[in-house]
């Protein structure tokens, strides 16, 4: 059994997540989801989708870029 980084939950059907630069341990998709996803520059919530992106900052939608001042990106259809 592995202990998942984020909840702390000891867990027999733990996972591991490897990207570029750091390894987490996780028990479920939702900690996987608050250990990996970005946050939306403009409303915080978790990116689980494609978002849209405008340099380094990233975003949950078009909606969002445009309340930031972003006003050239949409969303993808």
């Amino acid at each position: 059994m592995a202990r998942c980084d984020v909840c702390g939950n000891n867990y027999d059907r733990s996972f591991q997540i490897v990207t570029q630069d750091k390894t987490v341990t996780v028990d479920s998709f939702e900690c996987a989801i608050h250990a990996c996803a970005p946050t939306c520059a403009h409303c915080q919530c978790r990116i689980i989708g494609h978002g849209v992106q405008d340099g380094e900052r990233i975003f949950c939608c078009a909606h969002c870029a445009r309340e930031s001042g972003v006003t050239e990106l949409q969303d993808r259809t």
